[in-house]
């Protein structure tokens, strides 16, 4: 049985703003890295690990830009 890595992908945008809003969320953002977001660097590190598809728990109103 392999572990499956839970991602939290939460928040309103409201810390970072305005580079953050309601509607693109700070997790969305490439802050680190130029070419991927918080949310992208956090699955690519699950790429290393021997685990399950990792699952990610966001906000209704973020699902299709999480997906």
């Amino acid at each position: 049985m392999k572990i499956i890595p839970v991602i939290l992908s939460g928040g309103v945008g409201s810390r970072l703003w305005p580079l953050s809003r309601e509607h693109f969320p700070e997790q969305c953002l490439p802050l680190t890295d130029k070419e991927y977001s918080l949310l992208q660097q956090t699955m690519l590190c699950t790429l290393s690990l021997e685990v399950a598809d990792p699952i990610v728990v966001c906000n209704e109103d973020h699902r299709f830009l999480i997906a």
